[in-house]
């Protein structure tokens, strides 16, 4: 379905809306079934340069949810969450070896905006606003054994941390303990995040443990 952007519609309204199209009247949608529905959607491919192609990743059993902001050019290109540079930092960052990062039954992969939002002056555009108000919600219900969600970029944050938690990217990855429920804030892993982690050590020596500890935590047996 191609229809322009709502921004009259609030998120909630637009959830109703994708919940009536995909599921009968409370009943959730499987996640199957869902998947599919994600990586066909075109939405918003009139705002697409490079066209649709929604990056997905997502199993009932796992236990850790990744939510970044959008795909780049290379991973529109291979379609696999996180296979540029930016992948490989977030994957020493985490200790996770690809085979793990890339089981659908261990790690699940929910962008901020599903699709390559093409180029601006200075990086990528944005993710588009469509894509979490439209998917995000029943996703995540579909994903019950999820026990660590991390946030990377301020993106995810914005959507999923509590209005206020923190005024801005670095704030809120400071804060990481005071993250709620399964909440792990971390910056982008992009090529400045070495420049950032230069000025911010605390990240290293505090964060990066943290972090892989509650990864470890949350892979273990019950």
């Amino acid at each position: 379905m191609r229809a322009p952007a709502l921004p009259a519609l609030a998120a909630s309204a637009i959830s109703r809306l994708v919940m009536a199209e995909t599921a009968p009247p409370g009943e959730p949608l499987p996640l199957d079934a869902l998947l599919t529905r994600i990586r066909a959607c075109t939405y918003c491919s009139a705002h697409l340069p490079q066209g649709p192609r929604p990056v997905v990743q997502a199993g009932e059993a796992a236990r850790v949810l990744v939510i970044g902001q959008a795909p780049g050019s290379k991973v529109h290109a291979s379609g696999r969450a996180w296979d540029d540079d930016s992948g490989d930092r977030l994957r020493d960052w985490t200790g996770l070896s690809s085979a793990l990062f890339y089981d659908p039954q261990v790690v699940a992969h929910m962008p901020s905006g599903f699709c390559y939002p093409g180029k601006a002056e200075g990086g990528d555009r944005p993710p588009r606003s469509e894509c979490a108000p439209r998917w995000h919600a029943p996703l995540r219900a579909a994903l019950p054994s999820v026990r660590l969600t991390l946030l990377v970029g301020l993106h995810a944050q914005k959507l999923h941390l509590p209005r206020g938690f923190a005024p801005n990217m670095t704030a809120a990855v400071r804060r990481w303990a005071d993250a709620p429920g399964d909440l792990f804030p971390l910056p982008h892993p992009a090529w400045r995040s070495r420049l950032w982690m230069a000025r911010h050590p605390w990240f290293s020596e505090e964060v990066l443990p943290a972090l892989r500890a509650r990864l470890a935590a949350a892979l273990s047996a019950d």
